[in-house]
Parts: structure tokens; sequence; C-alpha cells
């Protein structure tokens, strides 16, 4: 599938984001930078207590991989990336499909509040920063409730993530799916450098991290590339948890079903003794990993 979205390339503004007003550098990409900031600020205020419209792909309500404890999973349509190995082909490209509020989310989520006590709340994708305004009002209301809130994301569009935002996000999974900018594009369809900005921008804020990192043989294994990840990891200063995900082709029927080509069909799972070595080389440089 070749339709790249370049209107969602990075940009390097980092005035924030708005879902209403446009970039001067790029149309297509909400900017607030050349409005006047009382008007942004009237405007924020007025919204913090109007319930926010979100695309929704699927849920899990029970989730145990995406977070801590039990956890309800939100995935969102829209997604700027075309990774190789992605298993949401349906997410990509814009938001569309269900529309819920964000009000709504968090009625339902507390009828499992019991369930995932001792878990939370999970919005993943797609990629949740192109709806930034309905995840920030979800994680809103979540921690009003006094549920434990985490973001999965690519870090590509961290930029729309405002500080506010972020203080109402206790842990963000982080997906950094390599080290090298010519083999990430490959993998994804998009540039490296906005991921690793925003990695480092949650380790100045001291922002929890769990930091994933697909393993993909002939893909992403390779030793540079690999020990590259991990040397970038261990200079974050807020990391809890890094985990070395196998992959594999789950998602390959949904290829098939979309009438899209899916072009790892003739890619292997990494053997173990892959696996035992991409953890070897995370180890080397003083990242311990799951």
């Amino acid at each position: 599938m070749e339709d790249r979205i370049h209107s969602l390339a990075h940009h390097d503004c980092d005035s924030g984001a708005s879902l209403q007003h446009s970039c001067s550098l790029d149309p297509s990409i909400a900017c607030e930078r050349e409005r006047p900031q009382e008007v942004v600020a009237a405007e924020k205020a007025s919204d913090s207590s109007t319930s926010q419209n979100g695309y929704i792909h699927s849920i899990e309500t029970c989730g145990t991989v995406d977070g801590p404890g039990l956890r309800y999973v939100m995935f969102l349509s829209g997604c700027p990336l075309r990774c190789l190995y992605c298993h949401n082909p349906d997410a990509q490209g814009k938001p569309h499909g269900e529309i819920r509020t964000s009000e709504s989310v968090i009625k339902e989520v507390l009828r499992y509040r019991n369930f995932i006590r001792r878990g939370g709340i999970t919005i993943s994708g797609g990629e949740p920063m192109m709806q930034n305004e309905f995840v920030h009002d979800v994680f809103r209301r979540a921690k009003a409730e006094g549920i434990h809130t985490a973001l999965d994301t690519s870090g590509f569009l961290g930029h729309r993530a405002s500080d506010a935002m972020l203080e109402s996000v206790d842990l963000v999974l982080l997906d950094i799916k390599g080290s090298d900018p010519k083999t990430y594009r490959e993998t994804t369809g998009v540039a490296l450098q906005p991921t690793l900005d925003f990695a480092r921008r949650l380790s100045d804020l001291g922002k929890s991290m769990w930091i994933r990192f697909v393993l993909v043989p002939g893909l992403t294994d390779d030793e540079t590339n690999v020990r590259g990840v991990a040397k970038f990891v261990a200079g974050l200063k807020s990391v809890e948890r890094v985990e070395v995900l196998p992959f594999h082709k789950l998602g390959e029927s949904k290829y098939e079903q979309l009438g899209m080509r899916y072009q790892l069909g003739d890619t292997p799972a990494p053997t173990s003794g892959q696996v035992a070595r991409c953890r070897e080389i995370f180890s080397t440089e003083g990242v311990t990993t799951h």
C-alpha cells in the first residue's frame, strides 16, 4: 500500500496542536502558533467541560499486555504510519469508524472498575495522537475517577501531546521500532527523529515509560540497529520496562480481506536463539528486557 500520508510528517513545530485550526506550515495539520494566546486559552477553558468525540476501531475490556494489571484497552482508528507488520491495517489513514464521546467512554469504563482496579485504561491504535484532544479528555476524566492511564504510541506525533495532556498520563507505552533512520523508514514509512525527540521529552519530564521493540528477521534484527535502540534506551531516565516482541503474522488475514498486499508473508517468526541474542545485546548496554 503506497498511500503514504506525507501531510502528517513532522515539521518541527512545537507550539501545540488543535484539531480546529490549521498550520501555516502544513494546512492539513492543526496548529496554534499564529493564533492569539488569549484566544487559545479561552477556547481550552471552555472545552474543559465539553465531551470530545473520537473514532473507535475496537475495544478490549480485559487486556493483559498493554500496561500493568487488567486493562480496558481502547484502540482508536487513524494512523500516519505504514508499519510492514501492522496488525490493524484497517486502522491506517484518517480517523474513521464508530464515533464515541469521551463521556460515554468513561461511563463504560466505570462498569469495569472492579475488574481493572489494579489495572486501568490504555488508549492504543492506530496512532492515538491523531485524536489528541479526545485522548486528553478521556484521560482527564479517567484520572478524576482515580483510574490509571496508559498511552500506547509510536511517538511520531508526540509534538501533539501538550504538557497538560501528559499530566493526565501515568504511563507511556512507546514503540521504538529501530535506531537506523533508513531501516525505520523502510519499516514504518515515516521518519525516526520525532519518536526519539518524544522519548527524550518524556524522560526529561520523568514520565514513566515502557519501551517496546519488535524483532523482525531480515528487517529490524541487524545487530547495529538493535544495539542502537539499546544504547538510546539506556540513556533515558524514566524507563520502567523494556519488551522485546517477536514478530508474528496474526494480522495477515486482515490484509487479504482488505485486498492489500502483505509484504512480510515470507518472513519467519524469530527463533528462540534470535530473540535470546537480541536480549543479550540489550543486556550488554545495561538494559534488562522482558
